[in-house]
């Protein structure tokens, strides 16, 4: 596994990447190093602004390239957001690398994991957690889907959906209590009780049985945590409760 030097050095290298980059004119640091020292295992995020006249594909292929031949970084995966171009690399030691792209005039903090290092950001509105209703709509919307695929036979997928349930219930559960939902990040902050509360939405195996009984504790998780939503969970909870009868 990658070191804390070795993410040091490669942060180095790439801010020196932007120093000498004519089209790059501001730099900043997200995520969790954005706000404190991380840990051990940290991965890296940096942002750059790039010049409204460049396409940001221009400079996102240099990037690349220089990245693959110095750090024989692999490119996994590319995140559009609005006007912004995320590329996820990992490096030698796991060392998973965010690097992203935006317009100069659409520069800026989104959220407070946001530390800029060189050059001017714009002030623009920070993205706003999910909303309880939508994560509660989710994880009905999938409890369904479970509950249809058990009596379909298909048992690898009522499993899948029974795992989205159980994580939008806990998503839901971490968004009632100020912290993170996004990706589970959360998650292990919640207090025991709550979390206690899930551990039979695990499913045991991919029997019948253990999958209904699984289903059962997510559901009742879910309708737990959609207390401020007593509109909604007055509709639907009984239709959940009669899927759910033998």
């Amino acid at each position: 596994m990658f070191t804390v030097r070795d993410r040091e050095r490669v942060t180095e290298r790439v801010l020196k990447m932007a120093e000498e980059d004519a089209r790059v004119v501001a730099s900043a640091v997200v995520g969790s190093l954005a706000v404190s020292e991380g840990d051990r295992w940290s991965d890296l995020d940096l942002t750059f602004a790039v010049a409204d006249n460049v396409p940001l594909g221009d400079v996102l292929a240099d990037w690349t390239r220089t990245l693959g031949q110095e750090f024989d970084a692999a490119h996994l995966f590319d995140i559009s957001a609005g006007a912004s171009v995320y590329r996820v690399f990992l490096l030698p030691g796991c060392l998973q690398f965010d690097l992203s792209f935006t317009p100069a005039s659409q520069f800026g903090a989104s959220g407070p994991k946001f530390k800029l290092l060189s050059g001017a950001g714009v002030e623009k509105p920070h993205i706003q957690p999910t909303p309880e209703s939508e994560l509660f709509g989710y994880g009905v919307h999938h409890a369904v889907r479970a509950r249809i695929c058990i009596e379909r036979g298909r048992y690898w997928q009522a499993e899948y959906w029974i795992s989205a349930v159980r994580d939008y219930a806990l998503s839901l559960a971490c968004r009632r209590r100020g912290l993170s939902p996004f990706h589970g990040r959360g998650f292990d902050d919640l207090p025991p009780d709550v979390r206690n509360r899930f551990i039979e939405a695990l499913p045991t195996s991919l029997q019948r049985d253990a999958l209904l009984a699984a289903l059962r504790v997510a559901i009742d998780g879910l309708l737990q945590e959609a207390g401020n939503l007593q509109e909604f969970l007055t509709k639907v909870e009984p239709w959940l409760r009669e899927i759910m009868q033998p």
